[in-house]
């Protein structure tokens, strides 16, 4: 990939990643949704998508963290059960007959929840205050944990609305319990995968940084509730075409 590509292309990841760490997410769908419609191999897709996840997720755990978001005796026991199995989903090389149509599924739903979100983004950063279902939580992040891996989603687009949905949570502390998990799920997916593939795509190194730049506004966005719901539309828009892309192309 020539040098003016590469950053032109970083340089989109870089707002997607301000958007998504608004929220406390990786933005792993929306690195997806851009390499996809460019058409790049779902073997460097992956690898990107968690590398990238991990930069953005990392920073946004740290965020949130310091503002006191993050509830750990919640978070923790999700992550324990489902970092095993995004390691194990990140060692699945998956036939592309049906990564495409799993994949293209799971970035339509994604595009469906950041449009859900922002359609009720004036009562999204209220606080819940009640005690997270161990038992629920715990197979919720398991499963989850496990699809992440196998397709290179960070799992914040299926926890979060899973959370908010459920009223297991504000949307406050959801972001934080998402980033976290996030973090952790990334690392576990990409180690599966690095396992399989034995290498890293080059493009990650300039992208990393200028990622973590996106998530530095972000995280701000997301702490301060500054609301960017116009953008967060167009990134559903473009997550929803390429699902589209993945399903029926």
């Amino acid at each position: 990939m020539e040098s003016d590509s590469v950053l032109a292309i970083g340089a989109i990841l870089a707002v997607i990643a301000m958007l998504y760490s608004s929220v406390g997410h990786g933005g792993a769908s929306g690195y997806i949704a851009v390499l996809a419609l460019l058409n790049v191999v779902p073997d460097v897709i992956r690898p990107v998508a968690l590398s990238l996840n991990v930069v953005v997720a990392g920073f946004a755990t740290y965020r949130f963290a310091k503002a006191g978001f993050i509830e750990w005796r919640s978070a923790l026991p999700i992550i324990l059960a489902s970092m095993p199995l995004a390691f194990l989903g990140g060692g699945i090389a998956l036939p592309v007959e049906i990564y495409r149509p799993l994949l293209g599924g799971l970035l339509v739903f994604s595009a469906l929840y950041l449009l859900w979100q922002t359609s009720r983004s004036q009562t999204r950063f209220d606080v819940v205050s009640r005690k997270i279902p161990l038992l629920g939580s715990v197979g919720a992040g398991a499963g989850i944990g496990f699809l992440s891996g196998l397709t290179g989603i960070g799992g914040g687009v299926l926890l979060s609305p899973l959370f908010l949905i459920s009223g297991w949570a504000g949307a406050r502390q959801t972001a934080g319990i998402a980033a976290v998990f996030i973090l952790a799920n990334s690392v576990a997916g990409l180690a599966g995968n690095y396992v399989v593939l034995r290498s890293i795509p080059y493009e990650i190194l300039p992208w990393s940084g200028m990622v973590l730049v996106g998530s530095f506004i972000g995280t701000s966005l997301g702490v301060r509730i500054l609301p960017v719901k116009p953008l967060i539309w167009l990134l559903a828009v473009a997550a929803m075409i390429s699902g589209v892309k993945f399903l029926f192309l």
